[in-house]
């Protein structure tokens, strides 16, 4: 999701940056990439709906305006450099920045690429376009922009509200693809164009996804592949036996458990394989604030307190995760709470009988105990990196008095019932990074479209502003681990934890390093090759 967030992603998007030492090798031309993905998207649409599977199976389909440098294994607002445009400059206010646009790109059906596909773009995301997407998540994403301005057909202006030092990393993300004015919406969830390095073929659900070189593509020489298959296998034993056999050029990313990933090491000694956070995405607790009995904060607090965090890792990574708050803990994330100020919040004590005892208390109070314990369900995503966590959550809220039924929904119909509120209790995953400004007030800001367990705090809102106003970080990290006190102790979407997975390739796929976060990488793929 961006709930998984940004999966749905997607996170995600490939997960994927180019080696610096790639420019060593003779790169080769040709060849056909092939590597699973675990499940079915809703469309081929990247920007309608939270949709994780669509949006990095589709990334090499589009351009940005700007991007992460491929070659930075970690993201930031000093990686990021030109793509669709050629550079960038503020006013002196911070108010106003200007993009210069390449002249000659062309949409992969032949039309020329012009500043009115960008103003289009966020006429679209802003719900001011006649055409609309049948679910927006990323509108609360712009909620400082003022409006989009074209001087011409190659420079376009973003008009923000109040200086936001951080905006350009919306724009980098892999959320922030440019979209033709010339096609409706209805086609791009069939048959997406762009103006990227990899056309779009065809997208056969539950079967396959295709994609082939862009012939015509504006940088030189690329793509180096002739085109990449992703074969939608929902099995993960079995999707690794196939990579295993030599059937894929690659493992999905972020998509071996410990024990996989063994498995390959074990039986394909030559693959290379890393094992990384999982693309800054968390698993998180959620639960329905507008629903009775959980509108009760007493009772909320009681199930944050149930929370056995570290027993999560030891099971579904055997030790290989992090504990961290709303922002991916270091070292891997640049924002997060360190240990010391984190052990401090509500519910992180690592005494968890301490912790369980004061739930059990609680919830006395309200009237639970051993003779008359909560039903619930527990809602989530059909999908292996949320059934797992979701069956350990059910068995730690056992201790105080919750007796838990598990409900898994097709990842088709999850993202729009979760957006709907249409659930009481949930496992969920959502991004964490690589800033504080895409995430917190798209997830916890009054009303954003992506608050979907309806929390708001006016005071937090002021926090968001302010951190998002401050250009210096050594500033700004003082407001981010307070805006992450405040969440901890509303209990405003406890998170669990950060889990670690493993990706493989085969020794002859060249040009490939996992980097540390993963949808707002952006990935296309268009400097990968094979030497076989």
């Amino acid at each position: 999701m961006m709930l998984n967030l940004l999966a749905a992603a997607a996170a995600g998007v490939l997960l994927i940056a180019i080696s610096t030492g790639g420019a060593a090798f003779a790169q080769k031309q040709g060849g056909i990439f092939k590597m699973y993905v675990w499940d079915n998207p809703p469309s081929m649409s990247m920007l309608d709906g939270v949709n994780p599977i669509g949006q990095r199976t589709t990334m090499g389909v589009f351009n940005n305006l700007v991007m992460f440098d491929q070659h930075v294994k970690q993201s930031s607002l000093e990686s990021i450099v030109p793509d669709l445009a050629t550079g960038w400059s503020w006013n002196e206010e911070g108010t106003a920045l200007t993009l210069p646009l390449r002249q000659g790109v062309k949409w992969h059906d032949g039309k020329p690429f012009t500043a009115k596909d960008v103003r289009c773009t966020w006429d679209l995301l802003l719900d001011k376009s006649s055409d609309k997407l049948r679910i927006n998540p990323l509108k609360s994403w712009y909620r400082n922009l003022e409006e989009v301005t074209t001087n011409g057909d190659y420079e376009v202006s973003f008009h923000l509200k109040r200086p936001q030092p951080a905006f350009l990393m919306l724009l980098a993300s892999g959320l922030a693809p440019i979209y033709p004015c010339h096609v409706l919406q209805r086609d791009m969830r069939q048959h997406p164009i762009g103006t990227g390095p990899f056309k779009f073929v065809e997208f056969k659900p539950n079967e396959s996804i295709k994609v082939t070189r862009n012939a015509d593509y504006w940088e030189k020489d690329r793509p180096y592949l002739d085109g990449i298959e992703f074969t939608i296998i929902r099995n993960m034993a079995t999707a690794t036996l196939a990579f295993i056999s030599g059937s894929f050029d690659m493992t999905f990313p972020y998509t071996l458990t410990v024990p996989l990933l063994k498995d390959v090491r074990s039986q394909r000694p030559d693959a290379i394989c890393e094992l990384t956070p999982n693309g800054g995405i968390n698993s998180h607790l959620l639960v329905n604030r507008d629903k009775p009995p959980f509108d009760s904060p007493e009772l909320r607090h009681a199930m944050s307190l149930s929370l056995d965090r570290k027993t999560f890792i030891d099971i579904l990574s055997e030790g290989q995760g992090e504990i961290g708050g709303v922002l991916q803990p270091a070292p891997d994330g640049l924002w997060g709470m360190p240990p010391d100020l984190l052990k401090e919040l509500p519910g992180y004590d690592p005494d968890v009988q301490k912790n369980r005892a004061q739930a059990r208390h609680i919830m006395e109070q309200l009237g639970y105990g051993p003779d008359n314990r909560l039903k619930i369900k527990v809602s989530t995503r059909d999908h292996p990196d949320f059934r797992g966590p979701a069956v350990i959550l059910i068995d730690q809220l056992k201790d105080v008095y919750f007796d838990g039924e598990l409900e898994t929904i097709d990842t088709t119909v999850y993202y729009p019932k979760i957006l709907r509120k249409d659930y009481a209790v949930g496992l969920n995953g959502s991004q964490s990074g690589p800033d504080p400004d895409p995430i917190l007030d798209l997830f916890y800001g009054c009303g954003s479209s992506l608050n979907v367990n309806g929390y708001c705090n006016p005071e937090v809102d002021k926090l968001i502003e302010l951190q998002s106003i401050e250009g210096d970080a050594e500033r700004r990290k003082p407001l981010v681990w307070a805006i992450e006190r405040k969440l901890a102790e509303d209990d405003a979407r406890p998170i669990i934890f950060y889990n670690r997975y493993g990706t493989c390739w085969q020794p002859y796929v060249k040009g490939l390093t996992i980097m540390v976060n993963s949808l707002f990488n952006g990935n296309r793929m268009e400097d990968v090759w094979l030497d076989k």
